[in-house]
């Protein structure tokens, strides 16, 4: 079936008692989907939700849509899709329960064909809530797209056609495609299934059709093999994408129904011996977690954001993401294809056993085969995907129940999906949390969460009884995914020699150490940062924590009003963070130095930097401080030295590495100096020839606002989004990171703003609205267009007035 986008002419609104809603019923709100009602709820300390949330509330809320159904339909398959439902969705056709879903992240179809009034209007209600259901921000509502598929009563059912490569070399390709079709009408018919694959240009590179006999109320499948000569391979640094056309075609030569599916011809070959090999090349993936939501857009999966957040994500040095810990959605991983990016897609953060008052586990045993079915059908054509996990720090792992669970669902997957590896996320510490192991004074009980802080979680992870506990739920994967227990690595290279490796989940500031043991091991195939991109709630996980800051961190988690996470490697508005720079220069990918400035008003204060933070640090020397106040400096690089230059003065040379603990990192040369206006440049040199240089200039007068569009062209319809910068800087580009500035926005023309953000860590100011504050001389405003034209983004602020054009079209 093809589907068609089902997104516009949507309200919601939040769920009232009978009664209230009859003495004062609350007014509905137009919107276009996706969309997350939670994102614009005032947040609050007392929220019950927590840290967890971001301090956001709990919330229930209904969506309603009226559509007026042609006639024609009166005997028509009629499906409509919900990519993601957050969550408990409860549906609603022309007043009648028709479906239910308990999980966010599954996607899932309702089949209205027997209920659909042909020739007049049609209600659909949707009915979503969250309460003390997560660990981080999910947002609420249908916040992933909405399809609407119709077909004849002898149809292909939606993701009915499944594509393989079961052989692949330069001369030929095998592309198996199996489609279903199904029989909804009365009687027994024999259609014709005509196949055509087309590679990117649109040119049929095979072509075949097959007989195909339907009995009613049954699924029948179709199998066509096509030899595709000469492939393009899909890999990350050429993504080539093939398409497969399937029609039905009756005895009379009509069109029943069509589909067509977006594939890649590739190869994967996992082995302790060669590690990971994609199309015969050997590849370390450079991972990182994200989470699913888009930062000011809330939990809206608008493909749009999802796409950037991709482009950003491989800019940056990555090569795969790992998406924690649920189900990534179709709009990412359609991104993933076209751009070239590799994914381990996640069933869920529980089993069984929960983490949270009210998540997942209480209906994980009675839908989890409906959930995994769910993953595996929105995947199994995504040539990105390369791994499916099956969980991520599952606290049954380590118990027979566990045990019993692991295997069950591993299985399920094979039988669904016998092409891809399977993986589980393991975090060897909570497998061990129940024992008597003891810290290594031998008297101190094991305590999580300062362990899972502090350089002992690795040792604990590769402590014999966390070996023995964890051993049969690697043994049920195809590669044990092992967060944050890196002392494994030389440790199952002895004693599981035909293990295969990857790091699912690790401290951001350890990559020179953990690289290093990736490219020693070839069993060990990647490396995957908590966070890569960061994200709404589990607020402060990543804070560097001043000592006399007034808001101090309760174990892991910050007081309102924070709101982020701050692990992330790139910030909520898409800008790199320092850290950033480093991790592309300890994978060899950066030659040029990078310079990040410790905050001069931090300095003398104790600092405390946790495993999932970061120096307080920023590439800025416009700083208001007064002259020759003390200021650290660092120059990321991979040089022997680096020399320091203010306005060609020498500042000295040190080496490269910091051995200091506990903030021992290499790839960094620290410098202790005064801040003085000027031009501050940083040679590196290896051998003692110059190899790179960078520079941070002081501000050249005052900041004035200045708007600069990513994209000055984009497409007219919803799924794409403007995202336009708005900079407090002066006339050379330098950003005035010291100051800030109330900014107003105004959008003339066919677009709405949709958020403004600063990407302050610890904002309490919404997303929604004209006005917010900049933080660090930043600013983003994202622009959803709404039709075709000119669209203008005006902004206004004591720093002057600034704006840009962004054509639709």
């Amino acid at each position: 079936m093809l589907r068609k986008p089902f997104n516009d002419g949507w309200t919601v609104v939040p769920k009232q008692s009978l009664f209230a809603a009859a003495l004062a019923p609350a007014a509905p709100s137009r919107v276009t989907l996706p969309h997350d009602a939670l994102r614009d709820l005032p947040r609050t300390p007392a929220s019950p939700n927590g840290a967890h949330s971001g301090y956001f509330p709990s919330a229930h809320v209904v969506y309603d849509k009226a559509f007026h159904a042609p006639q024609e339909w009166a005997d028509k398959a009629v499906v409509v899709t919900f990519d993601g439902v957050y969550r408990d969705a409860v549906v609603y056709f022309n007043g009648d329960f028709v479906a239910q879903q308990p999980s966010g992240y599954s996607p899932f179809s309702v089949d209205l064909s027997s209920r659909v009034h042909a020739g007049s209007r049609n209600t659909l209600r949707v009915e979503a809530r969250t309460h003390q259901d997560s660990r981080w921000y999910s947002g609420v509502g249908i916040y992933r797209d909405v399809w609407l598929a119709v077909a004849d009563q002898i149809h292909i059912p939606v993701d009915g056609v499944t594509v393989t490569t079961p052989e692949v070399g330069a001369d030929f390709a095998v592309v198996a495609v199996a489609v279903e079709v199904r029989n909804d009408a009365r009687r027994q018919q024999t259609v014709r299934l005509r196949s055509r694959v087309t590679d990117a240009s649109g040119a049929t590179v095979s072509e075949k059709s097959v007989p195909v006999t339907t009995v009613p109320g049954e699924h029948a499948v179709a199998r066509v093999p096509h030899y595709v000569r000469e492939p393009r391979l899909w890999d990350i640094d050429a993504p080539d994408l093939y398409r497969v056309e399937s029609v039905l075609i009756d005895g009379s030569g009509d069109v029943l129904d069509a589909d067509e599916t977006v594939f890649g011809v590739r190869s994967i070959r996992i082995d302790p011996i060669h590690g990971l090999r994609v199309n015969g090349r050997s590849v370390k993936l450079r991972g990182g977690c994200i989470h699913h939501d888009n930062g000011p857009l809330g939990a809206a999966a608008i493909p749009g954001a999802e796409r950037r957040k991709v482009e950003l994500l491989k800019a940056a040095g990555f090569n795969a993401i790992r998406s924690a810990h649920n189900a990534a959605s179709r709009a990412l991983l359609d991104a993933c294809d076209e751009i070239g990016m590799f994914v381990i897609d996640e069933l869920t953060d529980v089993w069984t056993v929960g983490k949270s008052s009210f998540d997942t586990s209480l209906s994980f045993p009675e839908w989890w085969e409906r959930d995994v079915e769910a993953l595996v059908r929105n995947d199994r054509n995504h040539p990105s995907v390369l791994l499916y996990s099956i969980g991520n720090e599952i606290l049954e792992v380590g118990r027979p129940g566990g045990a019993v669970w692991g295997r069950r669902i591993a299985e399920k997957v094979r039988n669904l999906d016998p092409t891809r590896p399977l993986m589980n996320s393991v975090n060897a510490l909570v497998s061990i949390i129940d024992s008597k192991v003891t810290a290594q004074d031998h008297s101190v009980p094991v305590d999580f969460n300062s362990i899972l802080s502090s350089d002992g979680s690795a040792g604990v992870g590769a402590a014999e009884i966390a070996t023995v506990r964890t051993e049969e739920a690697h043994a049920q994967a195809d590669v044990a995914g092992i967060n944050y227990a890196e002392a494994r690595y030389d440790l199952d290279a002895e004693i599981f020699p035909d293990r295969v490796i990857v790091g699912s989940e690790t401290f951001p500031s350890r990559l020179d150490r953990l690289w290093e043991l990736v490219q020693k091991h070839p069993q060990v195939i990647g490396d995957f940062v908590w966070t890569a991109w960061d994200h709404l709630g589990e607020a402060g996980t990543g804070r560097a924590v001043y000592a006399d800051d007034p808001l101090q961190p309760v174990g892991m988690a910050s007081p309102y009003p924070w709101l982020l996470s701050q692990a992330g490697t790139i910030d909520i508005n898409g800008i790199r963070r320092p850290i950033s720079y480093w991790r592309e220069t300890v994978w060899g990918l950066r030659g040029e130095p990078y310079i990040a400035v410790h905050r001069p008003q931090g300095y003398g204060r104790e600092l405390a930097v946790g495993r999932w933070a970061w120096d307080d640090v920023l590439s800025s020397w416009a700083w208001r401080v007064e002259e020759g106040a003390p200021v650290v400096v660092d120059v990321y690089t991979d040089a022997d030295d680096v020399e320091l230059l203010l306005d060609g003065v020498s500042l000295g040379v040190r080496p490269v590495g910091i051995e200091t603990r506990p903030q021992a990192r290499g790839f960094i040369a620290r410098f202790e100096t005064e801040y003085r206006r000027g031009t501050l440049v940083a040679v590196s040199r290896r051998d003692g020839e110059e190899v790179g240089r960078a520079e941070l200039r002081s501000l050249m007068g005052d900041a004035v606002l200045v708007a600069r569009a990513e994209r000055k062209k984009i497409g007219a319809t919803p799924d794409h989004l403007a995202f336009v910068h708005l900079t407090l800087q002066d006339g050379a580009g330098t950003v005035a990171v010291d100051e800030s500035a109330e900014v107003t926005v105004t959008v003339t023309g066919p677009g709405e703003l949709v958020a403004l953000s600063g990407a302050k860590p610890d904002d309490d100011q919404p997303f929604a609205g004209p006005t917010h504050v900049t933080h660090e001389g930043r600013l983003l405003a994202v622009v959803r267009p709404t039709g075709r034209g000119r669209i203008r983004v005006a902004a206004t602020s004591a720093h002057g007035k600034t704006s840009v054009q962004v054509t639709a079209d």
